[in-house]
């Protein structure tokens, strides 16, 4: 279970843990409390924030978590973390000095909407693939070559010539 905030979770992290549930912690720029935070901001940029981001890795360590996550936060900062607690620590958007990194699939993909963080690299252009396939089913549609004959279901023979015989009685009979 992925939990966000520091020092403020650290006793119910701990209870999780003693539930024998595993725990990752998550600060920093925490998702969840992006409209606290007035939007997706870098955290840790002056001392205070830095002090109180190692005050909730510290914490957090302490509560035993699996691991923890450090988003969003200065390079500098998250390799003091990084050195400081014995979780091993995921960066996404925590610079190179951390134990491991992770983005996340939409980014990796392209499959977004706006402009990426700074801190994400594009691995493909799903959205492009994508639209273009869209834009292509549409002029297919519009154009009426989508479905083709090929591509719709038909009556058995025995059943369509039942059926115009019936067809044609009806006809026959006006209606």
């Amino acid at each position: 279970m992925k939990i966000e905030g520091g020092e403020k979770r650290a006793d119910l992290i701990r209870q999780i843990i003693d539930a024998e549930i595993p725990v990752a912690g998550h600060i920093g720029l925490t998702p969840q409390s992006v409209n606290v935070m007035g939007g997706y901001k870098v955290q840790g940029k002056s001392l205070n924030g830095i002090e109180q981001l190692m005050r909730d890795a510290v914490a957090l360590d302490r509560a035993g978590v699996a691991s923890l996550y450090l988003e969003g936060i200065p390079r500098e900062v998250a390799a003091m973390i990084t050195a400081e607690v014995s979780a091993p620590t995921i960066g996404i958007g925590a610079g190179p000095d951390c134990d491991g990194q992770v983005l996340v699939f939409h980014d990796i993909l392209n499959l977004t909407f706006g402009p990426p963080a700074k801190f994400v690299r594009r691995y493909g252009d799903a959205a492009a693939l994508i639209t273009g396939a869209v834009q292509a089913f549409r002029a297919d549609v519009r154009s009426q070559q989508y479905p083709s004959d090929e591509e719709s279901y038909h009556l058995p023979k025995e059943t369509r010539a039942g059926l115009d015989t019936v067809l044609a009685r009806k006809l026959a009979m006006g209606r």
